[in-house]
């Protein structure tokens, strides 16, 4: 049995110009979890991001969208998991990857930044790195000098589709991941998908 998940944090970029562009995949992530449980986000200003409540697997979960921007998530992450007195081990965090294809999402706990902003501040702020993520496939644009621009840009419909069925089945397995479950919720997301 692994740890329980309190905190499921979502990294985007916020504003409407950012919201339908690969870089905001644990948005929608996120976004998705509270359409599924009738929760409402709202701004608190102290946690600079939006937050909602909710109960996954008989748990209390909270639901975190930073809107600090990518690159200073950790901020209000940090603030959370400080005010709520949440540890690092019971943090997921929902990210884009560009190292998975559309279509797939796996699950990981701990790790390196892998050169994501946003995890790389996360790690900076809570100064560790063991907290559990989600992986969202969106593909890489094949050269290293592209990836801003890819990761800023719409999806083409095809992948939207993939990645959207991605996100999918890690709902399917998130009373899991939340419970303790994590190896389980793993092994039926990556043979899944």
């Amino acid at each position: 049995m692994s740890a329980v998940v309190a905190l499921i944090v979502g990294l985007g970029n916020p504003g409407p110009q950012y919201e339908a562009t690969r870089h905001n995949a644990g948005f929608w992530f996120v976004e998705q979890v509270a359409r599924q449980h009738g929760a409402q986000f709202r701004f608190e200003a102290k946690f600079h991001g939006e937050l909602a409540k909710l109960s996954i697997a008989e748990r209390d979960v909270w639901l975190l969208k930073p809107q600090t921007f990518m690159n200073r998530s950790g901020q209000s992450v940090a603030a959370v998991a400080r005010f709520y007195k949440i540890p690092l081990e019971h943090i997921l965090v929902v990210h884009d990857e560009l190292d998975l294809p559309p279509g797939t999402a796996r699950l990981k706990r701990g790790g390196g930044h892998g050169g994501h902003n946003g995890l790389r501040d996360i790690v900076a702020q809570m100064g560790g790195r063991d907290f559990m993520r989600l992986r969202i496939g969106i593909g890489h644009p094949g050269h290293s000098k592209q990836v801003s621009h890819y990761v800023l840009s719409r999806a083409a419909a095809e992948d939207q589709g993939l990645i959207e069925a991605s996100i999918d089945a890690a709902l399917a397995v998130l009373p899991q991941v939340v419970g303790g479950e994590f190896q389980k919720a793993m092994n039926t997301l990556h043979s899944d998908n």
